[in-house]
């Protein structure tokens, strides 16, 4: 899944059964479930929303177990009508009782005589909801091309809500082959994981038909899944014969031709690099309406967002084509690594995000080389993962889980983004021809079955040698990094660096007893050659001394090249003062340029160096070519923007801002220009977008004059445009402003522009008209996943708007929790709305409301909003002034 969905031979059986919602002592493993399901009642609205089921499990007794008259399986808003076991060549056995226990998702069958040992097989009918809550078996809502609202009928069963759409046992390590029919209008389609067999009128009603599936390989539950809908499609052929299909909305189906070609490459890269062919006959790529997540491996059909699948090339934007193709590589590679080896339970789901959210860089980087996507994976994975780590309210990447509530909340940044941030370490540590036959030996042993994260330590240790369940256990089951300190001495023509680790905290340094220590893998490198690695030592102790030979006393050096490392470092002043030179002169390359200000701003943050050093820092990179660099920049410079909206001189980090930006902006201009590529195009939206916003007076004359055109129909905006002009416009706009931008929300005909415009209605700055932006973010107009960031781009965009914001929240919390309770989205919105506060006393205000209104699968947010509120006020009376001061100075004219 992309925060962002039974052959049993191969089980090793019993599975460890420690965890209270795991199934205690399953009695039966499935060897396969045939499921069909009819009168799916989808297309009505309001209650009624149901359909009718019948499932077939072919099971068999274990020898381990006792006999028994009672079956166990998970089941959720389901209502079983009979149930019935006929052992073989026995005669059927009628459930006598269905004992629901809602709280634990589980149902006992229970039978009046012991169930004998043997195989049998298990029927059950059963009536189930179709929901409308983007989880289990739902509807979701779609338009006509001629303004039509229709509903279709879709799954998402990641983490644990197949037992919503049929019972079953809804485990990972639980795997089953499916027989799949479904009994639909004739005018629809019906997609599931397999191709089609057989579709046939249905006998009772003719305005049906029954479609029947191929059976599935054997397979874990959360990656079943079926469509019923109307959809257009585009098709191609992978060089190695698979059939690729992507399905788009009626009339769309030239925007699927960009992501048929990224999964047309796509499917060849991974076979070719884990030597492991594609399972499945096809594949197919499909666009939903309603979707919480950005996208869903489910094996054979893979679900997405609309906006993570469909590009137009007249009217999306480059981020768009670089999202889409980032997605597609992400859920391709769980085709591999998570559905054909899948982990044994939910505490190694690190091990299938963290890896996919790696490779799928791997694979745009093969894709589209002119992306420089490697650099953009550390301002966009590797920095995030670092922040969020460094609270004491963060967690190790492997998690004990235990109730489904818990599960939803690991889909977050630890997982993606560290995971992925220490596979990266990881392969750049083993080298890339280890690391790929470590990989092919671990889907090869373990493939339809599945796998822990110690069984792919051991193949990778194996291949290479090396010893990387010592190293990785030291960053897999403890949280945090460490803080690498750096001094040096020259010593006649040797350097010789003094290294020591110690936990980096947001807070600041603790001198704790108990300091965990992690196995480093560090890299240095020279200005002769910034490009190579001169050396690579393993810190496994808290501190090492490191000779380096032949290296003049006039020579800079530079630990953890290309930022690779999963760690800060904190220079001496004198190896920091001839490091800076390099970002000026751009002699650093520019993920060391982004990794050395992205160091230096946490090191603020947590109170270990003053702010102004960063600002002073900051004005250094007036040079700067590179999109990832001023990418990292601004995102920086919005959070010391948001801390200091809490003070009287907001306006003068303003014009910090403007003076920044303000000769990139001048050099690129607004019109794109012959030979220009991707990452100008990305350049110049950032850059306009940060001086329109900080009110730089010629780019905001200049975006009100396009958008006029516009909006008159005389000129188009490029979409490149679309996003720095909408914002510039909103940010200094008033009512007619906001009317306008709500009548183009309406007209757009591609969800891609409706989330453009969303995004920033929050910037308009009067009081009332937050007010309204807030109010439109619940109404009919807004998808219900996209609800989330019309409110955080309230949130985010001054401190008018996070306080409307909260009391939002805070007022309409019954509805947004039933929407979104049990998913991410519930916790991705506390964090957009709550993370902003500098006051102590907001920390407790959103502590006693969370006590009083319960939401079990963003606890850990919570305390972690809390945590970032406390740290944000501490930053601000530490150095409000300091900041104010040198800010004054700047301006000062020369004495």
């Amino acid at each position: 899944m992309h925060t962002s969905e039974f052959h049993s031979s191969s089980r090793r059986w019993p599975l460890s059964l420690s965890k209270a919602a795991r199934i205690q002592a399953v009695l039966f493993p499935c060897v396969p479930y045939l499921l069909v399901l009819l009168e799916i009642s989808y297309n009505k609205t309001g209650k009624g929303k149901s359909y009718l089921a019948k499932e077939l499990g072919i099971m068999k007794q274990p020898d381990p177990f006792k006999w028994t008259n009672q079956i166990v399986m998970n089941c959720a808003d389901i209502d079983i009508i009979t149930a019935s076991f006929v052992p073989e060549g026995g005669e059927e056995i009628n459930a006598t009782g269905f004992n629901y226990q809602n709280e634990d998702e589980k149902v006992t069958l229970c039978f009046p005589s012991i169930l004998q040992k043997g195989s049998g097989s298990l029927k059950i009918d059963f009536v189930g909801e179709l929901n409308d809550k983007m989880k289990g078996f739902y509807r979701s809502k779609y338009t006509t091309p001629s303004g039509e609202n229709r509903y279709a009928a879709v799954t998402q069963f990641e983490a644990t809500d197949a037992r919503r759409a049929f019972p079953c046992w809804d485990e990972p390590a639980i795997k089953a082959t499916f027989d799949i029919t479904l009994i639909i209008p004739k005018d629809r389609i019906a997609l599931s994981n397999m191709n089609v067999v057989d579709r046939k009128p249905y006998p009772e009603d003719h305005s049906l038909v029954e479609v029947k599936f191929a059976t599935t390989p054997i397979m874990s539950t959360y990656l079943v899944a079926f469509v019923i809908g109307e959809y257009d499609f585009v098709e191609s052929q992978s060089s190695d014969g698979v059939t690729v299909r992507v399905y788009t909305p009626v009339g769309k189906a030239e925007q699927g031709k960009f992501a048929l070609e990224v999964a047309t490459k796509t499917l060849p890269f991974y076979k070719d690099y884990f030597s492991v062919p594609y399972p499945l006959p096809k594949i197919d790529l499909i666009a939903i309406a309603d979707f919480a997540a950005g996208a869903m491996e489910n094996w054979g059909l893979v679900t997405y967002r609309e906006t993570a699948l469909l590009i137009d090339p007249k009217n999306s934007c480059a981020s768009s084509r670089q999202w889409v193709a980032l997605v597609v590589g992400h859920e391709l590679a769980h085709q591999w690594f998570g559905n054909l080896v899948t982990m044994e339970w939910w505490t190694h789901l690190w091990l299938n995000e963290g890896f996919a959210s790696w490779i799928e860089y791997l694979c745009v980087d093969h894709c589209f080389p002119e992306y420089d996507i490697w650099t953009q994976f550390v301002s966009a994975d590797y920095t995030r993962a670092l922040d969020l780590d460094a609270l004491d309210n963060s967690h190790p990447i492997e998690v004990d889980v235990g109730h489904p509530s818990e599960v939803d909340e690991i889909f977050d940044a630890i997982s993606y983004s560290k995971g992925a941030s220490v596979i990266r370490m990881l392969h750049n540590y083993i080298g890339d021809e280890d690391f790929r036959k470590g990989m092919n030996a671990y889907l090869l042993k373990f493939q339809h079955k599945n796998a822990s994260t110690e069984d792919l330590w051991e193949c990778l240790e194996q291949a290479s040698g090396k010893p990387i369940a010592a190293v990785m256990n030291s960053w897999t089951k403890q949280m945090g990094f460490p803080i690498i300190v750096v001094d040096q001495e020259q010593h006649g023509s040797d350097r010789v660096l003094k290294i020591s680790q110690k936990k980096f905290c947001a807070s600041g340094p603790r001198n704790d007893e108990n300091c965990p220590n992690w196995m480093v893998p560090i890299s240095i490198c020279t200005s002769e050659d910034p490009s190579c690695t001169k050396m690579k030592v393993l810190l496994d102790q808290p501190e090492t001394t490191v000779n380096i030979t032949n290296i003049a006393p006039d020579h800079w050096i530079k630990i953890n090249p290309g930022t690779v490392g999963f760690y800060r470092i904190q220079y001496s002043t004198t190896m920091l003062e001839s490091l800076l030179p390099g970002i000026r002169d751009l002699t650093l390359l520019p993920v060391d340029r982004l990794g050395l200000q992205n160091d230096l701003f946490s090191l603020a943050r947590a109170g270990m160096i003053s702010t102004v050093e960063v600002l002073k820092v900051m004005e250094a990179f007036v040079n700067e070519p590179n999109y990832t660099v001023w990418s990292d920049l601004s995102c920086n410079l919005g959070v010391l923007s948001s801390l200091l909206s809490h003070t009287d001189f907001h306006e003068d980090i303003q014009e910090f801002i403007r003076d920044l930006f303000t000769p990139i902006g001048m050099k690129l201009g607004w019109d794109s220009k012959t030979g220009e590529g991707h990452l100008d195009a990305l350049l110049r939206g950032l850059v306009l977008g940060k001086l329109g916003k900080a009110g730089h007076k010629a780019t905001l004359e200049e975006a009100r004059r396009r958008f006029k055109e516009h909006v008159e129909g005389k000129q188009t905006l490029p979409a490149d445009l679309r996003s720095p002009v909408y914002l510039t416009v909103l940010k200094h706009g008033d009512s007619t402003t906001l009317d306008t931008m709500l009548k183009l929300h309406k007209q757009a005909d591609m969800q891609e522009e409706k989330n453009r415009i969303e995004r920033v209605l929050g910037a308009i700055p009067a009081p009332d008209l937050i007010q309204r932006v807030l109010n439109f973010a619940l109404s009919e107009e807004v998808r219900p996943q996209d609800t989330v960031s019309v409110i955080g781009g309230v949130a985010g965009s001054s401190k008018q708007g996070r306080k409307a914001a909260w009391k939002f929240v805070k007022d309409n919390w019954e509805e947004l929790h039933n929407r979104y309770q049990g998913g991410f989205l519930i916790s991705r919105l506390i964090k957009l709305t709550a993370d902003g506060f500098a006051i102590d006393k907001m920390a407790a205000e959103v502590k006693s409301f969370f006590e009083s209104h319960h939401a079990p699968a963003a606890e850990r947010t919570v305390q972690q909003c809390c945590e970032n509120i406390l740290l944000n006020a501490a930053w601000l009376k530490r150095d409000a002034e300091d900041i104010h001061q040198y800010l004054l100075q700047r301006k000062a004219p020369p004495v």
